[in-house]
């Protein structure tokens, strides 16, 4: 969302002393047996990229070499153009999320031995790229890698979609911010806008190794075959999500531009599944350009300064609410619900409804009680629904917000609305109400889970009865 900028990053920055080596991909997305083209700039004579899968644990899975050149850097909204180098992939590469390690050296073991990927995690020398399977594979679940909100927080260059240090006071021409998918940075090895997360602050926000990797060295330590794909393939494409029985999108998945939405909207119509493991998704519009190399978004309305909140405002023209609203593929919103962005806030966890439901066999939860309130479940950011009281009490969907007829809630968290209790809201179609977190599933053509909070990921290496109802969504909507 809009939280401000600290350019946390983690202690392997400040204990590394060696001469720096940056670099990014040419395209994020691979597929087993092409070439993965990376730009690198170093002053060095010879640097090292080590290649990495991440899984249950860091799995090393090979190298390149290459003699140095440094280029200088370029604007946040740009095609930095540094020296290319070329990799094939090997074909029998699994699909998966791999990190490439650059080094100032080229003959050295592999250096460090990473563990972990908040080990790997770092605001330079460090590059995320996916593999995407050559061929129909095993696997029935297809994991959507956020790239689009990797870039729209990346600081490369000095700016993001949020601010720029080339900022005059008003907003751009058109109202439109636009950054650059080929610079060092999203999701990993770049410098990161937001604050730190009190609840976890081994990894800034808005990373790869903060949201996405817990969740997947559980999803394949549980053993379950999994393919990966990014955003910007989605974009491009419905092709990547044939064959395939469950979408996932997990933690921030905050930007999504037209095409992605129309293909994961057609792949639930056709029968697919969807669970959203996260929150504030969908929220703004972005359009992508030259080639995949630019990532645009329309935030501010005409006249409005660059420091505006536009969250907080209407006639926003890159918000999916004001267009279409997000509500009628995730079943929630942000603007019916909140966050809360900076320093420890009170345990807040869901409200259990329909404890008899498949999703919480195993449990043992009953209707009334909490899930995940000791780890503050309920936080940095969450979805709800419109919702209505009964006379006794219960929380109904009112639909007007255009969540899908049968929207079913399943666990609910009402969040504080005292000022000083640190929670932000958004705008909404009307300003009266209840604001809650609203965990649930609907069925159009394919069933849509919905966690209704980005910490679900955080929170599910902490909790047992999370990892439960996780396992849950992931086998009953991955069956056949």
């Amino acid at each position: 969302m809009s939280d401000t900028f600290d350019g946390t990053g983690s202690s392997d920055d400040a204990a590394d002393t060696r001469p720096r080596v940056d670099g990014y991909p040419a395209r994020a997305g691979v597929r087993a047996g092409d070439t993965l083209r990376l730009h690198v700039s170093t002053r060095v004579r010879r640097f090292r990229a080590d290649f990495y899968r991440c899984g249950v644990g860091l799995r090393y899975m090979g190298r390149l070499a290459g003699e140095g050149r440094f280029a200088p850097d370029g604007r946040p909204e740009g095609d930095w153009r540094w020296p290319a180098y070329d990799f094939p992939v090997p074909g029998d590469w699994p699909s998966g999320v791999y990190l490439a390690v650059l080094h100032a050296a080229a003959d050295t073991p592999p250096y460090p031995a990473f563990d972990r990927a908040e080990t790997l995690d770092a605001r330079h020398a460090r590059i995320l790229f996916v593999v995407t399977p050559r061929g129909p594979t095993r696997a029935r679940i297809l994991y959507k890698v956020p790239l689009f909100t990797y870039h729209a927080y990346n600081e490369s260059g000095g700016g993001s979609l949020y601010r720029s240090r080339f900022d005059d006071g008003v907003a751009p021409p058109g109202g439109t911010r636009s950054v650059g998918l080929r610079r060092p940075g999203g999701g990993i090895g770049g410098p990161v806008k937001g604050h730190p997360d009190a609840h976890d602050p081994r990894t800034p926000r808005q990373t790869f190794a903060h949201w996405d990797a817990p969740f997947i060295a559980w999803l394949e330590g549980a053993g379950f075959a999994v393919d990966y794909c990014t955003d910007l393939d989605l974009h491009e494409s419905y092709r990547p999500l044939d064959g395939y029985r469950l979408l996932l999108s997990v933690g921030h998945d905050e930007y999504w531009s037209a095409a992605t939405r129309r293909h994961v909207t057609a792949f639930r119509d056709r029968g697919g599944n969807i669970a959203f493991f996260g929150a504030n998704t969908c929220w703004w519009r972005v359009t992508v350009g030259a080639g995949g190399s630019v990532l645009r978004c329309a935030k501010y309305p005409p006249g409005v300064p660059v420091h505006a909140d536009v969250d907080g405002l209407r006639q926003v023209p890159g918000h999916w609410w004001e267009i279409a609203p997000e509500n009628t593929l995730t079943g929630v919103s942000y603007r019916n619900a909140g966050g809360h962005w900076s320093g420890r806030r009170t345990g807040l966890g869901l409200t259990v409804r329909h404890a008899d439901h498949p999703l919480f066999a195993g449990t043992g939860l009953r209707d009334g009680d909490v899930l995940g309130a000791e780890h503050a479940l309920v936080g940095y950011e969450c979805d709800g629904a419109a919702l209505s009281r009964g006379p006794d009490g219960t929380l109904a969907p009112t639909g007007e917000d255009r969540s899908p007829a049968g929207f079913t809630i399943l666990g609910v968290a009402e969040l504080p609305t005292d000022p000083n209790s640190g929670w932000y809201h958004p705008i909404r179609e009307r300003e009266t109400g209840i604001r809650a977190a609203t965990m649930g599933l609907y069925t159009h053509g394919g069933t849509v889970f919905t966690a209704a909070t980005t910490d679900w990921a955080r929170v599910l290496p902490l909790d047992e009865r999370v990892r439960t109802v996780t396992r849950n969504v992931v086998t009953l909507l991955s069956a056949r």
